[in-house]
């Protein structure tokens, strides 16, 4: 009886200790499936070819109002040169001088519209693209079953960097080595310019 009751004990222990593995196992491979992915936003936006596209198209407009203020400027310097052909006070001379101040003010008021214009317009594609970059990764990330995706990047500091940057770059890098991890920067780039 003593040896029944001896086997039964053995028996439930090595049945304990199995179990006890199993769930450590299985633990380590909870740990070790995990995969982390990593994702260059940096590079994302200087090879998208959205991005390259929306860019191109802002240059041509910037270039284009660029070229309405130097002919606007033009206008201004060659009145400002018939102004010289007239006599100082004269009925034709103070109206010309009129509309040449006018004409500076207009220059001055566009030249402004269009900085703050095109910069609201590149701070509404910024955002836009980037929540694009966010809803892809995510749906690359649960495609994927990641457990984590981070931004990476690579700071480059120079002995001629500033002090200040190269504190901001510290204070804001945050993944230092990712070697192992699944760089997902390509697909996110391929579906974003397939527009999914």
């Amino acid at each position: 009886m003593k040896t029944k009751g001896f086997i039964l004990a053995l028996f439930i222990g090595i049945l304990l200790l199995l179990a006890y593995q199993a769930s450590q196992a299985q633990q380590s491979l909870n740990v070790n499936d995990s995969k982390i992915g990593v994702v260059s936003i940096q590079q994302i936006f200087q090879q998208c070819q959205t991005n390259a596209k929306y860019r191109q198209q802002a240059t041509a407009e910037q270039e284009q109002a660029m070229s309405e203020l130097d002919k606007l400027s033009k206008e201004i310097e060659a009145q400002k040169a018939g102004l010289n052909t007239l006599k100082a006070g004269s009925n034709d001379y103070l109206q010309l001088m009129q509309e040449i101040y006018n004409k500076q003010a207009e220059l001055e008021a566009k030249r402004e519209f269009i900085q703050q214009s095109f910069a609201l317009k590149d701070q509404q594609w910024t955002t836009k693209i980037y929540n694009d970059i966010l809803r892809i990764v995510k749906g690359v990330a649960q495609q994927k079953n990641f457990a984590l995706v981070l931004e990476r990047n690579e700071p480059e500091l120079l002995d001629s960097t500033p002090a200040n940057e190269i504190m901001l770059t510290i204070r804001t890098h945050k993944v230092l080595f990712s070697e192992g991890c699944i760089d997902i920067t390509n697909e996110v780039i391929a579906r974003l310019d397939a527009g999914k």
